[in-house]
């Protein structure tokens, strides 16, 4: 890849360092202000690498790299760089919790109103999925951090810091689990209904009679129910309507707590849960948003350092059994059917008969993670593969937008969704845009190839999402004090007219998911090719017969500077040897340079013959 994530990493670190450390003071907000959500981006652009790549460590002062001291030399050193997190971090906190120790998870900033600029007070204060979402990781990060900073630090007083530091994040991590297990959602509707036939023509990639695709559907979503019904906290009530064969359903998140969702019983002290006001249908973002949420609760890092307290423990298995049913759910519509998926069907049209290339997107990142689970050959991951390729066309990134190109939208102003419900506590709905396109599909693609088993397929998609970081790269903002980071579209789309000084932590934050995933991908082990197994292992075979004949011959005793050569022969083969499973093409190299040099060796002797 032409990447480079750790470089790229880096320039950020220092970017935001320089950005939003000023006189001693952090500077929260960006071109969207400060909000709950936009303030943990910022913090996650910076926590995201230090906790999920060993490369990146700050909270263990003796392994952090000298490169990323110098990229943070604006917040101080190997000591005062993790001092300065946890103070940050407790900042955000408290920001983030009301007076009687609630916390907050709105969504003001990135909330807009239909047709007015002016969103009430009331609805700015309106939590939101995306809140509960991004708590969840940064509580996480924030815990496990503290966890490993405070085995090296001696001082009281920072001691005492941390432990306070770790207790508010395990609140807000609680909240925040129960935020999600409140606005999960299951949508019932008649197949005859708008839904229902808009739902059948989807999947209906063959022309079948809508019974007998109902019928297929219904049976094909057997598990999906039966799981349902094992669904107890916070438990939406759809036995009855799930029992009809007439009926059909959607499950997944809403952008809020839905209306009259029950109260979660929770042993801790997390504050008021508060009424639901959003409606009890699922949205394809927000329920995306939650699923890369959920997975961080059962992460390996979140196992090793034990991050879960015994309560969380219990809310994570109900959030694990709503992230199988989800998945198992989008993936099963999107890949229904013998003939072409509906998933490739482009663009994805939703229940409300709204269409956009985004929602295929977000649809396609739902189903890979089943796929993942479920060990699909690489012939079905092709076929996602060439879905997020044509993607790529239709949403001019890797090809050339004309003037007044609708696919333009997609990035500027970006998707629009409509938060039903929301209009209830002001002067019209609020709408919540998604301008997040470019770095999702990257993530895509990068998530995808580390999935592939064939280096043909693997490499092919690697050279995609190579073009999609060139567009990435060109969208940094060039100038100012906020240079190196994100979004500046009009680099990229002349025709688009906002032009911003500020960055987009939101934006910034999605290219970091997408830099650790490539880091991820290249700190892996490459492929293995059993056809450059083969060819190594006949290489290897010619080598080691051709190395024993030199010294039945005798070579070995024809003085100290032929010895030493052939010792040297012989720790290559043995090399190449070890390594032949995991490295092949290595080690056919090594095996050819000792075929070359076992060569030179033959040739001279028949010289002095």
């Amino acid at each position: 890849m032409r990447m480079q994530p750790r470089q790229q990493l880096l320039e950020i670190w220092r970017a935001t360092a320089r950005l939003c450390y000023r006189d001693g003071t952090w500077v929260w907000g960006g071109r969207d202000g400060s909000n709950s959500i936009s303030d943990a981006e910022q913090l996650l652009c910076l926590m995201l690498p230090a906790t999920t790549d060993p490369r990146f460590v700050l909270e263990r002062p003796d392994a952090t790299s000298d490169d990323a001291l110098r990229a943070l030399a604006d917040l101080g050193d190997s000591i005062g760089v993790p001092r300065l997190l946890v103070r940050v971090l407790s900042e955000y906190l408290q920001r983030y919790t009301d007076l009687d120790g609630t916390p907050v998870f709105s969504g003001a900033g990135y909330f807009h109103v239909a047709g007015s600029d002016k969103v009430s007070a009331e609805q700015a204060g309106m939590d939101i999925v995306d809140s509960y979402t991004m708590s969840v990781r940064l509580s996480l990060a924030a815990i496990g951090f503290a966890r490993v900073f405070r085995t090296v630090v001696t001082r009281a007083q920072l001691r005492s810091e941390i432990d306070e530091l770790e207790e508010h994040a395990s609140r807000r991590l609680t909240a925040a689990m129960v935020g999600l297990l409140r606005s999960f959602a299951v949508y019932a509707f008649e197949a005859d209904s708008p839904a229902g036939r808009t739902l059948i023509r989807t999947v209906n990639q063959t022309g079948l009679p809508d019974r007998m695709v109902v019928e297929s559907l219904w049976q094909g979503l057997a598990d999906v129910r039966a799981a349902l019904r094992g669904v107890r906290i916070a438990a939406p009530d759809v036995n009855d309507t799930l029992d009809h064969p007439g009926r059909l359903f959607e499950c997944g998140w809403s952008w809020g707590v839905i209306r009259d969702a029950p109260m979660v019983d929770v042993g801790e002290e997390i504050g008021v849960q508060r009424p639901g006001v959003a409606e009890a249908a699922p949205y394809l973002y927000f329920s995306l948003a939650a699923l890369n949420g959920i997975e961080e609760l059962f992460s390996e890092r979140t196992r090793i350092l034990g991050l879960l307290t015994e309560e969380q423990e219990r809310l994570a298995r109900a959030l694990q059994l709503r992230w199988d049913i989800t998945q198992r759910y989008w993936s099963t519509v999107a890949s229904f059917g013998t003939a072409r998926w509906p998933l490739e069907d482009i663009p994805w049209r939703t229940t409300d008969n709204q269409e956009s290339d985004y929602f295929s997107l977000l649809v396609t990142a739902m189903t890979v993670q089943d796929l993942i689970q479920q060990r699909s050959p690489d012939t079905e991951l092709g076929r996602v593969a060439r879905v997020l390729d044509e993607l790529a066309g239709r949403a001019r990134i890797v090809r050339r937008p004309f003037e007044r190109d609708p696919a333009v939208a997609l990035h500027s102003p970006g998707v629009l969704i409509s938060l039903v419900g929301s209009e209830e506590a002001g002067p019209g709905r609020l709408l919540w845009p998604c301008t997040d396109f470019s770095p999702l599909l990257l993530k895509r693609m990068l998530g995808l190839a580390g999935l592939m088993r064939d280096p043909g397929l693997r490499g092919e998609l690697l050279r995609q999402a190579d073009e999609v970081w060139d567009h990435l790269s060109r969208r940094r903002i060039s100038d100012g004090p906020a240079r190196n980071l994100w979004d500046q579209a009009v680099n990229v789309y002349p025709f688009v007219d906002d032009r911003h000084d500020l960055p987009s932590w939101r934006y910034t934050e999605r290219v970091v998911e997408c830099l650790v995933a490539a880091a991820r991908l290249t700190g892996g082990p490459p492929l293995r090719s059993e056809r450059l197994v083969a060819y190594g292992e006949d290489l290897l075979l010619e080598a080691e017969h051709l190395f024993s004949q030199e010294l039945l011959n005798g070579a070995d005793t024809a003085g100290p500077a032929m010895r030493q050569h052939l010792q040297a022969v012989q720790a290559g083969l043995e090399r190449a040897r070890r390594i032949i499973d995991t490295r092949p093409g290595t080690a056919a190299a090594l095996a050819t340079r000792v075929l070359q040099e076992l060569d030179q060796l033959a040739a001279a002797r028949q010289d002095v013959e």
